[in-house]
């Protein structure tokens, strides 16, 4: 009996302690569980998920509807970058390494900015040196960003389909190679 007592609290604490938030982690810190990887080469190194090599996407294995998506980031070229982070959408288009539309930009100069929504632009809010943190609320047509504690954007105006997929982007060749860590997501409720 005390067994058996003993393993329930440890499930009912593990089950606080991993989710006590709502928040459900995308990345376990030790690997690619839960994401497919798409024409590109990734790895989790000192807890992270690095990408190495190629065009393409770390994509989530399961779809979301309305969410909020909180990420750490980091870029590893000095002189150029360029990544994203793309969501809600259903498929990746034949001799394309990645959807239309809608990503987040993590290109130099771009850090923050979606250009498939009118207003989605800031500058000036991204370390170039070290992590960022980006918070980003997607629900029905609106979405908002947060970066490092900050008020990006709020928007109006997305289209596509209503639930999709999130992806890390790999675009190496022209400076990609970027690390994620404390990716997680927070499922919205419709109304």
């Amino acid at each position: 009996m005390k067994t058996f007592a003993s393993l329930l609290m440890s499930i009912l604490l593990t089950a606080c302690v991993t989710n006590p938030d709502g928040r459900t982690a995308l990345f376990d810190g030790k690997s690619l569980k839960g994401w497919t990887v798409l024409t590109c080469k990734a790895e989790v190194s000192e807890g992270d998920i690095l990408i190495t090599a190629g065009n393409g996407l770390i994509q989530t294995e399961k779809m979301y509807d309305d969410f909020i998506l909180e990420f750490d980031w980091k870029k590893l070229k000095d002189d150029k970058w360029d990544s994203g982070v793309y969501f809600r959408y259903d498929t990746v288009p034949p001799k394309r390494p990645w959807p239309g539309k809608h990503q987040i930009n993590l290109r130099k100069g771009m850090e923050g900015n979606c250009s498939s929504v009118k207003g989605a632009k800031t500058t000036g809010l991204v370390k170039e040196d070290g992590w960022n943190t980006f918070k980003l609320t997607v629900k029905g047509t609106t979405m908002s960003l947060i970066i490092n504690g900050k008020k990006a954007w709020a928007v109006d105006g997305l289209t596509g389909p209503a639930k999709g997929y999130i992806a890390l982007q790999a675009e190496v060749p022209h400076g990609g190679k970027h690390r994620f860590r404390n990716i997680y997501i927070t499922e919205l409720e419709k109304q």
